[in-house]
């Protein structure tokens, strides 16, 4: 493998003329397939398309349309029966039901009413206010009375003391999972926001489409903020340490193209860019500097011992980029495992991450060795970086910590990881909707908003197959519906249901001549004198649409409900599909209740975006903890493959996982949840940490070899030599990482200084742990590492 390394070394050199042409036409491709990049506005499919609630939830919305679709604008307004606040309340409704993409609206002055045609006999349908009158107080105030005696609406679309008011806006199916539905959001904001301007009325904006719509411009805005700040500050921390604006100018040239290779990937692949996705671009530039800078030192290093400029360049693509290589190569396993998920979002992400991240090395010792043969030999001001007093002055206090006070090291790892492990058993994993927003954001307020004074706006829905067509009318299943609803009133994170049966009771009520008493479910006998009227409601009047299938054979209970957190819905969705089974599957007859696959038995399963979102997040948990545990194994495979000692095993693999075990001992005393943006941390922070043993050992192999077996003497010339690349590194990625705590999302900051705080640690672990393992091995443990070639 060496003599491989020495021949890539030379022919880079020897062909660089052809390697930068053909970089440069590959740069231009990347450049011309990355401007097609798309971004997606679908919600993620994070479950596997095998698995059975995602296929109940496809099937849900296959008949029903997106669950998720209705935007809300939420007023609270004593004053609103006020000819003036009226009137501007329905010039707000009216200009957003002209936009486009919307499919209904709903509010209360397009409110619809069944009256009976009493010539025709038939339910017929009309707005309860009629536009085409003069809006005056006496109307309003009839209004208001009409209102009373119309339970189907009360909490529904405004409060019972009619000072909180609703205006749903249903998004078209198309609409909502295209770019269009950013257009859209943004002129309802418009629209409202000059209403708000014009009558001094604060209103709320939610929804999902709302959610979804701001959530994904704050996170797309925020991550071209990050690349844009990666970019400047790893350049600035390169300016400090090697003083050269042609080291920072090379390494952008190499990181730049790195980029354009991740955006094409993606383009290449047929994939778009996901709120995970994104973070590539400056995932890249974070971990793509530390090539440059461990390719650049020993060239430096190799220039100060033989004054040959060619040379130098031939052993630093040689000796270091096998390094790098497999330090990459971690790194890039640490990605990798996503695509082993099953989930369309991880493997997005880590085929992409984990490819280019081995792309950026290749650029890196392909074009940082070229770049610097066109220069002039290194002069005295370009390797000053190594005279660096503060850092010699660490690596001094790292030497002899490791040389007179192993003890004391391992008493202080001892007692950090007793603390950490109390500190692990007390993470909770729980994910909300909005739990990444401080609580100060306006999508976080609004949201609260509407669940004090309407429970929620998050989708729980429940769908009923009654196995034969036409049947999910008849009166059996309109009162298991009824023993449902009743069941579902005893948990308070639920509005009221909306269902075939709501329409039932408000047609009932209509028949019955308006009276509120009459809003119930009538007997059998009435059930059969509504039929003629119930088919007289057809098209958009029919107020079973959206409820019932083409052939009535399913139907559904539709329910909004409070962001209650998946561990909370998860717990609902346990506790109430076995009721509702009980309900559903019950034999009127026998009082037994029937399987599940019983032909007699009806089916009734409980879904939704709340109930989706709850399984997605507790099955993104699971495979990323996976992902985490398959990424150790692998590296420790690879680190048994390179020195064949189960000990160096241990060794190597301890300083990389020690940091993770206090990183996880911070999170649960300081409350930060297991969630997928913070499970994320794991993996890639080991990936990276694993390069630092990496770089540590095949350094110290080297020095081993050089100076007859002495390990005090190679251990230190290895924390004295490598040591300065990884310190640097360590503060390149510190730095790199802890710019996404300028975030204003609470799971992108703990990204950041979580991820920081590890590779931190990694650092001091290779450079003061590693070194004191290596001392307390005896000399023949030593002669069975080296003599596996790396």
């Amino acid at each position: 493998m060496k003599n491989a390394w020495d021949w890539i070394g030379s022919n880079i050199l020897k062909h660089k003329i052809a390697i930068l042409i053909f970089l440069a036409v590959a740069t231009v491709g990347l450049i011309y397939t990355a401007i097609q990049i798309q971004l997606s506005y679908e919600l993620a499919k994070i479950l596997p398309k095998s698995d059975s609630r995602f296929q109940l939830y496809e099937n849900f919305k296959k008949k029903y349309g997106e669950d998720g679709n209705v935007m809300v604008i939420g007023l609270d307004n004593p004053d609103l029966f006020t000819p003036k606040e009226f009137d501007a309340w329905k010039n707000l409704s009216e200009q957003i039901k002209q936009q486009s993409g919307i499919k209904n609206i709903l509010s209360l002055p397009n409110l619809p009413e069944v009256y009976i045609d009493s010539l025709d006999k038939k339910f017929k349908t009309r707005t309860i206010w009629d536009a085409s009158l003069p809006t005056t107080q006496a109307r309003l105030d009839s209004l208001k009375s009409k209102l009373g005696k119309l339970p189907i609406f009360t909490n529904f679309l405004y409060t019972d003391n009619y000072r909180v008011h609703l205006l749903l806006i249903t998004f078209d199916q198309k609409t909502i999972n295209d770019k269009g539905r950013i257009t859209l959001v943004k002129k309802i904001k418009q629209l409202g926001d000059e209403y708000r301007l014009k009558t001094k009325r604060e209103i709320h904006y939610s929804g999902m489409p709302f959610i979804r719509t701001e959530y994904t411009s704050q996170v797309t805005k925020e991550l071209m903020i990050f690349l844009g700040l990666a970019i400047l500050v790893t350049s600035l921390i390169l300016l400090f340490f090697f003083r050269s604006i042609k080291v920072v100018f090379f390494a952008l040239v190499v990181i730049i193209i790195g980029i354009l290779a991740s955006l094409a990937t993606i383009v290449l692949l047929g994939f778009k860019i996901t709120l995970l996705s994104g973070l590539i671009p400056p995932l890249i530039v974070v971990i793509g500097i530390p090539n440059v800078i461990f390719l650049l030192n020993k060239y430096h290093e190799t220039y100060i011992q033989t004054q040959d400029k060619l040379f130098s360049l031939k052993e630093s693509a040689s000796k270091v980029g096998r390094t790098l290589f497999l330090a990459n190569l971690t790194t890039s396993i640490g990605f990798g495992v996503f695509s082993f998920t099953g989930s369309g979002l991880l493997v997005e992400f880590g085929i992409v991450a984990s490819l280019n991240v081995m792309i950026t090395f290749v650029l890196s010792l392909l074009l940082i060795p070229i770049f610097f043969s066109f220069q002039a030999p290194p002069q005295a001001k370009d390797l000053a970086h190594f005279e660096s007093k503060r850092v010699n002055t660490f690596l001094l206090r790292v030497e002899n910590w490791v040389f007179f006070h192993r003890k004391y090291i391992y008493t202080t790892v001892v007692v950090l990881l007793i603390i950490s492990v109390n500190g692990l058993l007390k993470i909770k994993a729980i994910g909300f909707i909005v739990d990444d927003l401080p609580r100060e954001n306006a999508i976080y307020t609004d949201l609260k908003f509407i669940e004090k004074h309407f429970h929620g706006i998050i989708p729980f829905e429940i769908s009923v197959d009654a196995q034969t067509p036409g049947k999910a009318l008849s009166p059996e299943i309109l009162s298991k519906i009824k023993r449902t609803e009743k069941l579902m009133t005893q948990y308070p994170e639920f509005t009221s249901g909306l269902s075939i049966l709501t329409a039932t009771k408000y047609l009932y009520q209509v028949y019955r001549g308006g009276d509120p008493k009459y809003y119930v479910l009538p007997g059998i006998d009435e059930l059969n004198k509504l039929k003629d009227f119930q088919s007289s409601l057809s098209g958009k009047s029919n107020l079973f649409a959206g409820f019932i299938d083409k052939d009535r054979q399913h139907t559904r209970i539709s329910y909004q409900m409070a962001d209650a957190g998946t561990v909370r819905t998860k717990e609902l969705y346990t506790i109430l599909q076995p009721k509702i089974d009980s309900i559903f599957r019950t034999d009127p007859e026998t009082g037994e209740i029937l399987a599940k696959d019983n032909p007699k038995a009806y089916q009734a399963d409980v879904t939704g975006n709340s109930v989706i979102n709850s399984f997605n997040t507790e099955y993104l948990q699971t495979n990323l903890i996976e992902s985490t545990i398959t990424a150790i194994v692998l590296i420790c495979l690879l680190m048994a493959f390179l020195f064949r000692s189960w000990k160096m095993v241990i060794i190597s693999t301890l300083p990389s996982l020690i940091p993770l075990i206090i990183t996880a001992g911070i999170m649960g005393y300081f409350d930060i949840a297991l969630k997928p943006s913070t499970i994320l941390i794991f993996s890639i922070a080991f990936g990276i940490s694993s390069d630092g043993t990496i770089y540590f050992l095949t350094r110290y192999k080297e020095e081993w070899l050089k100076h007859e077996m002495n390990v005090k003497k190679a251990v230190q010339i290895t924390i004295q030599k490598t040591g300065v690349s990884m310190f640097y590194t360590a503060m390149i990625l510190f730095f790199g990482f802890f710019i996404f705590t300028a975030s204003t999302f609470k799971g992108t900051q703990a990204l950041g200084i979580l991820v920081s705080i590890t590779l931190l640690m990694a650092m001091i672990c290779n450079l003061i742990l590693l070194p004191a393992f290596l001392m307390g091995l005896n000399k023949n443990e030593i002669n069975s590492i080296i003599e596996e070639e790396i």
